[in-house]
């Protein structure tokens, strides 16, 4: 270990570290733009400028890449190294001027107006993605042109096919200047993050979302570098607790239980092939989901509500919003029932419009019926209404961008019809939000046949009953909770899980199951073995015994329906009380008991 002073300190590190990496250990704050822990440091920007002492002088050096040295002292925040980095700011301003993290810099050493010449420029030369792109092995991208004219390009200033659009380069921009698709020919590797509907890229090693347990990274492999060309592994090149491990694979466990929990959810439908809306075509018309995450505080914008510019980057609040309901919901051509929470989380919008933008930001509800069914609903209504927002009875036919006078130009317009007014309507807004439909998830039909649970006309699973078992199913020990049974608020999902929880617990209570005594059975004798039977079963009750050769029923699965025996072609699958024999001496006494009446 070596020992030297810090701030005056007297402080210890391993032989081969670098002075910031020692002061990061004692909680001494040094700023840098160009070190990362993945890349050799390289002194670049020059900001971890700090003050040495070596017994007879004093020298400047860059913490980043200095190592350190028995009795050495070190001064991280002198008048002269303020001084230093206070032009090292100013020169970057004047370079950035619109640069975030330099603009943050020029407001901590209190920079309004720097004295040299600004330039319009985002690049702040740091070369991070120059080292990082050669450390994954493609140096695709490099420093071009000398003096002012020094730049990150590539070569001959086109699209690159050497560049494996890995987007390394991209995420350790401290500026995000970087746009990978104009640097390479091939589609980038990093996917669009599903938690945050898209709105967004995420890299290749993520958190799935911010509430995840256990909250670790995940890492793609279908987005990883080194696990689709054997290149790359930066990632486990700067864990420090060694974590990474490639060679891992998924694996499947299986889990002996007594009962299940149905709890799948729901799909938001995709509004792309209700054209008249124009999702998909006009960048800032949004599904409700994805407004969801705009105002969130962990989403994509910080929970600024913003719209996106012609380059499709999130830059300026709007000043008027329409909110859309019953998009595919109480609609023939797509979905008949209410989804029922449309008319909620469009009030909620309208209330977070009006509070986190401003009050004179002019909101347009469009709807068929507000149905405010719940406790204190009603009330949130009125409150958004004293708000301010604007309610039109009337379905919105069409959101154009064609604008027929100045005051259309460059916004979105909802053509509409105020039916109580009954006149046809032309709003222009900056943002349209669509309350889309609630539909069943798109692989309800595989869950529903692996646990035995039918679905409706609507896709959602079927209850037992809906009044008596409103969280039974057709299979014993097999519950429902939430919207993958009916569209449902929270409320009521949280009611019915908790009833669902209560059900499955008292069935681990009780330890047995009680089952239905008028149940299949396929006589071992006649049974010749074709197995028709074992296809007709919805519940998946029959197999075959390889060793016997016949069909077997699993009585705690079946459920006596009658469709192995009614099928069976030599007559072997019999329903239990209800075989020839039975049926006949039940009508023999019946005739019986008639003549006897007649006589």
């Amino acid at each position: 270990m070596i020992t030297f002073k810090l701030n005056g300190k007297e402080v210890q590190g391993e032989e081969g570290q670098y002075i910031l990496q020692v002061a990061e250990k004692n909680g001494v704050e040094i700023p840098t733009l160009c070190h990362h822990k993945a890349l050799d440091p390289a002194g670049m920007c020059r900001l971890c400028m700090v003050e040495i002492f070596d017994g007879r002088k004093t020298r400047f050096v860059t913490a980043c890449n200095y190592p350190i040295w028995e009795g050495m002292e070190v001064h991280t925040d002198t008048q002269a190294v303020q001084d230093i980095r206070r032009l090292i700011v100013e020169l970057l301003l004047a370079r950035c001027p619109n640069v975030p993290v330099i603009k943050e810099l020029a407001e901590r050493y209190g920079i309004d107006t720097p004295r040299f010449e600004k330039e319009d420029n985002d690049c702040i030369l740091c070369g991070l993605c120059v080292r990082i792109c050669e450390k994954v092995g493609n140096s695709a991208i490099s420093l071009t042109g000398r003096g002012v004219e020094i730049k990150v390009d590539t070569p001959f200033h086109i699209q690159t096919d050497v560049c494996m659009a890995c987007g390394a380069c991209e995420t350790i921009c401290p500026t995000g200047c970087i746009d990978i698709q104009k640097i390479t020919r091939h589609k980038p590797r990093p996917l669009l993050s599903e938690w945050d509907e898209k709105l967004v890229n995420r890299p290749a090693v993520y958190i799935p979302f911010p509430q995840a347990i256990p909250q670790m990274p995940v890492i793609d492999p279908d987005a990883c570098m080194h696990i689709n060309t054997g290149s790359c592994g930066i990632c486990r090149e700067a864990c420090e607790s060694d974590a990474i491990d490639f060679s891992q694979e998924e694996e499947i466990i299986e889990v002996d239980v007594g009962s299940i929990i149905l709890a799948t959810g729901y799909d938001l439908m995709n509004p792309a092939s209700m054209k008249q809306f124009g999702y998909g075509r006009f960048p800032n018309v949004f599904t409700s989901l994805e407004f969801e995450r705009l105002s969130n505080a962990t989403g994509p914008t910080g929970g600024n509500i913003l719209i996106k510019d012609e380059n499709g980057e999130f830059t300026k609040a709007p000043k008027s919003v329409a909110i859309l309901h019953c998009i595919g919901s109480r609609d023939v051509n797509y979905h008949e029932y209410c989804s029922r929470v449309c008319c909620m989380y469009a009030l909620k919008y309208a209330h977070l419009i009006k509070e986190k933008v401003g009050h004179d930001t002019a909101v347009y509800d469009f709807y068929i019926d507000q149905r405010c069914f719940g406790k204190g609903y009603e009330e949130f209504y009125k409150r958004c209404q004293e708000e301010g927002t604007t309610f039109i009875r009337g379905k919105v036919a069409e959101i154009s961008d064609r604008a027929i006078n100045p005051e259309e130009e460059g916004k979105l317009i909802a053509i509409a019809e105020d039916t109580l007014l009954g006149e046809r309507l032309r709003i222009p807004v900056d943002m349209v939000i669509l309350c889309a439909a609630m539909e069943a998830r798109r692989d309800a039909n595989e869950v529903g046949r692996i646990f035995g649970v039918n679905r409706g006309a609507d896709g959602f699973f079927l209850e037992e009953h809906p009044k008596l078992g409103p969280l039974n199913t057709a299979t014993d020990g097999v519950f429902l909770a939430g919207a993958c049974q009916s569209p449902k608020d929270i409320p009521d999902t949280v009611a019915q899980a908790s009833g669902a929880a209560a059900k499955a617990l008292s069935l681990s209570t009780r330890g047995k199951v009680e089952i239905p005594s008028t149940i299949s059975w396929i006589d071992p004798d006649i049974c010749a073995g074709c197995q028709t039977c074992i296809g007709l079963c919805a519940y998946s009750a029959i197999e075959f015994d390889e060793r016997r050769g016949v069909s077997v029923v699993n009585e705690a699965l079946c459920k006596g329906c009658g469709s192995c025996s009614g099928f069976c072609p030599s007559g072997a699958a019999q329903v239990k009380h209800f075989n020839k024999k039975q049926l006949f001496a039940e009508l023999d006494g019946m005739m019986d008991a008639v003549q006897q009446v007649g006589i």
